[in-house]
């Protein structure tokens, strides 16, 4: 449990608000309202203290909180992330100048797109979130099953989700990225 009291930043996500600096459209808005749903019930389902859901829905609120602003724009914040992927690096720099030293949800954040070998629960947990929320429009049938399972049998559909966000690459012959390759092979390792 954390002893800390929240910033307010986390706090205000949680509740919907985002920061000023967010570039959110509204579809992309909507979709981040059911991530904070799913990541809310999951956790709740967990028993998770309440301070750690509300990092949780915040998490869900503040993962794509850059994704419609310019790749361009955010390169300084992101470093060497792809430009497809900047916005999540991009917010986490954010929220770290704003003063958050919450390392799990700025993990969380950072590599909601690709993963990480060895990354923590909250990024697991937001990693099958952004991919299976019922708003997107690919296979709805399939994601509303896995999303069933969950969070009883969360390790089994992480590695479904990663192994089709992987697929879906290969598919499209796009190359795999370093930390998802870390993240697949962190993954098959808790069978």
């Amino acid at each position: 449990m954390r002893a800390e009291p929240l910033h307010p930043i986390i706090v205000a996500a949680a509740q919907g608000e985002l920061p000023s600096w967010a570039r959110v459209r509204p579809a992309r808005r909507s979709h981040l309202a059911s991530v904070a749903r799913l990541l809310g019930q999951w956790a709740s389902e967990l028993g998770l203290p309440s301070l750690d859901t509300t990092r949780w829905i915040a998490a869900g609120w503040l993962h794509d909180a850059l994704r419609d602003a310019a790749p361009s724009d955010l390169k300084e914040e992101a470093g060497d992330f792809p430009g497809r992927v900047r916005h999540g690096p991009a917010v986490a720099a954010r929220l770290e100048t704003a003063g958050i030293g919450d390392e799990e949800l700025l993990e969380a954040i950072r590599y909601h797109s690709l993963g990480r070998g060895g990354m923590g629960r909250l990024g697991r947990f937001l990693y099958t979130a952004d991919y299976l929320e019922p708003g997107r429009p690919f296979d709805p049938a399939a994601h509303a099953a896995w999303r069933a399972r969950m969070p009883e049998e969360h390790v089994a559909v992480l590695r479904w989700v990663c192994a089709r966000r992987i697929a879906e690459r290969l598919e499209r012959g796009k190359p795999i990225h370093r930390e998802t390759l870390e993240f697949w092979n962190g993954v098959v390792g808790k069978a």
